[in-house]
């Protein structure tokens, strides 16, 4: 399960380890937009930083219905105690944890100052 905290400003957040290229950690405090589709976005300058890998460049429709298109790269990071790929959106802005890497979790918020945010696996269905 992965715990976060509500900030002030009522954001559910979590915090998360990125690896670098070059192995080493980082960790970030992420806050989960349940309306951004993608896995995770970095700033810019912490995907340079991190050395992470270009992957591709793809187009994003933002909430006031604007395209714009993203660079996308290729991050490691720790989630829920076991290591995962993810892809990683640039978007100078805080960073941000998206539905596809809540994906078969199920998240809860209590929404005031200071409430706990947590993301706990579902149980797998199916055959």
């Amino acid at each position: 399960m992965i715990v976060g905290i509500v900030n002030a400003l009522l954001e559910p957040t979590v915090r998360l380890t990125v690896r670098s290229a070059s192995g080493t950690d980082l960790d970030i405090e992420a806050v989960v937009d349940t309306g951004f589709s993608g896995e995770l976005t970095l700033p810019s300058s912490v995907i340079a930083a991190l050395g992470l890998r270009w992957r591709t460049r793809n187009s994003r429709v933002l909430a006031d219905g604007t395209k714009q298109y993203v660079d996308i790269y290729v991050g490691i990071i720790g989630w829920d105690g076991m290591v995962r790929h993810v892809f990683v959106e640039a978007a100078d802005t805080h960073p941000l944890v998206g539905m596809a890497l809540i994906a078969g979790n199920c998240l809860q918020v209590a929404a005031i100052p200071g409430g706990r945010v947590t993301i706990e696996a579902l149980p797998a269905t199916g055959p």
